[in-house]
């Protein structure tokens, strides 16, 4: 069932060590199926390379497996809370990249100063309270930070983005690290001067009017 998000979310999830995001199996992509509400989300404690389509786990948003051998990510509550709490999400990242996850250690926001990231996301990258290990808590404290937005850091954790699929999450988290790690270089040579919400506005409109071959709204090439 759902083979074409277990290849697209397994995808997604190879996409995290290609980019840096994650080491050894710490990290993950889920995606929900629109028609049945069931979400694809990798397997606990496997590597990344050893994951493959059909290794991925079929999970109802209560939790129960619906199709799968293996266990699914220790991440999966956090997922489907927020699934649960947000409809207007297709899939969800999470990751612990190692420039976003410093903001999150000191408890700090990214800024909006750069286009790239604002014409994703429309605003700056928040950083959420500090949430109790678990579902309900770290979801919470996510919904909280958010605001129906795209992307959260979660304090002394790491870092959540969302979007209408997994791929759309993913590349969310990639462009997100390197907004991270440029502002983190900015930083070390002195202030940096955050965009108004007037231009963030702006911008954003613009990307989303503009990008992709439709002029629709995708993220990834």
């Amino acid at each position: 069932m759902l083979e074409a998000l277990k290849e697209e979310v397994c995808e997604q999830n190879h996409e995290l060590p290609r980019n840096g995001l994650v080491v050894g199996s710490g990290g993950n992509v889920s995606g929900r199926d629109g028609a049945t509400g069931l979400v694809v989300i990798k397997p606990s404690g496997v590597k990344f390379a050893k994951l493959t389509p059909d290794k991925m786990v079929v999970v109802d948003l209560d939790g129960n497996v619906v199709e799968g051998a293996m266990k699914p990510s220790v991440d999966t509550g956090i997922h489907l809370f927020l699934y649960r709490h947000r409809d207007d999400l297709g899939g969800i990242a999470h990751t612990h990249s190692p420039y976003a996850t410093s903001f999150a250690a000191r408890g700090e926001r990214i800024p909006a100063v750069l286009t790239p990231i604002t014409h994703m996301i429309g605003r700056d990258v928040p950083c959420s309270r500090y949430a109790t290990p678990g579902e309900v808590d770290t979801g919470k404290a996510i919904l909280e930070a958010a605001e129906g937005g795209a992307a959260v850091l979660v304090k002394a954790h790491g870092v959540f983005t969302m979007g209408k699929s997994a791929t759309e999450a993913t590349a969310i988290a990639m462009y997100l690290e390197e907004a991270a790690m440029t502002t983190h270089l900015a930083l070390l040579r002195g202030p940096v001067e955050e965009l108004s919400q007037e231009e963030i506005d702006r911008c954003h409109g613009w990307f989303r009017r503009n990008y992709g071959q439709h002029g629709t709204k995708p993220v990834s090439s």
